[in-house]
């Protein structure tokens, strides 16, 4: 298949652009990616819907990838249990060729068309979970290979591609395609493609939270004191919801380890 995301740059000749130039045409090419989204927000939806739906019956969100696109699907997961106070392993990311690649790309792991489902195995994967795959082109063998076999497993499956009927997308039951064209780079879409993939994860896992009533009005009143700036913003919510003095609501917080606790506790 003809795949966008890999047809040549709208620029030439980079290497005689002025730094300025090379600013400038980088970022009027990223301000396409929002409105590419934008288009997607139907899939993002049904996606969503499932997997929350999923997780409130106790399943598990996993997603798998390779290189830039694995890369963002560890991000995201590891950035929920700190965010909305999930148990490590509620979200997961695996990355082909293993948590090695999350900084050195391991040469032909996202060939293999077997190594997604025996990685998923290793956390002991079931029908109540949901697989999303994630890549750029639609075309990587390993999460191909992946959603296969959890199709089989009768798993909810869903993708993040950023080409038009792709692979992925024809085996994900759930597949969120956002077209977002030539990168600027001839085919390096860790760009374009990978600004879009992040939109969509941060999309697609602060709405199923919500769902799953990690958030309190508009805050993290699950998320993890794990520094001293979430321990001041912890405070600051707490004394926004109960009117107490600084002091005091850094000692309820420290007392009950989250600012929902600490709330809840105030108020009985």
């Amino acid at each position: 298949m003809e795949t966008t995301t890999e047809r040549e740059s709208h620029y030439k000749n980079l290497e005689l652009q002025s730094v300025r130039e090379i600013l400038e045409n980088i970022n009027r090419e990223d301000q396409s990616v929002p409105l590419a989204v934008a288009k997607a927000l139907p899939q993002i939806e049904q996606l969503a819907a499932i997997t929350a739906a999923r997780m409130k019956a106790g399943g598990r969100l996993f997603y798998i990838g390779a290189g830039t696109s694995g890369r963002l699907g560890v991000v995201d997961a590891s950035e929920c249990p700190p965010t909305f106070g999930v148990p490590f392993d509620m979200v997961v990311g695996i990355i082909a060729g293993g948590d090695t690649a999350i900084r050195k790309a391991v040469e032909f792991a996202e060939d293999n068309t077997e190594q997604a489902w025996k990685d998923l195995l290793a956390f002991d994967i079931n029908d109540k979970d949901v697989v999303v795959g994630i890549a750029a082109s639609g075309t990587t063998p390993y999460v191909i290979g992946g959603l296969k076999k959890a199709n089989q497993q009768n798993i909810v499956t869903g993708c993040i591609v950023c080409n038009g009927g792709s692979p992925v997308a024809v085996v994900a039951q759930y597949p969120v395609e956002v077209v977002t064209g030539p990168e600027f780079l001839t085919g390096s879409t860790r760009m374009k493609a990978g600004t879009a993939q992040k939109l969509v994860l941060n999309m697609l896992s602060t709405s199923v939270m919500i769902q799953l009533g990690r958030v309190k009005g508009n805050k993290m009143v699950d998320m993890q004191l794990s520094n001293n700036k979430l321990v001041h913003r912890g405070v600051k919510m707490v004394m926004d919801e109960t009117g107490l003095n600084e002091i005091e609501a850094e000692a309820l917080l420290k007392k009950y380890g989250s600012v929902r606790n600490a709330v809840e506790a105030f108020n009985k």
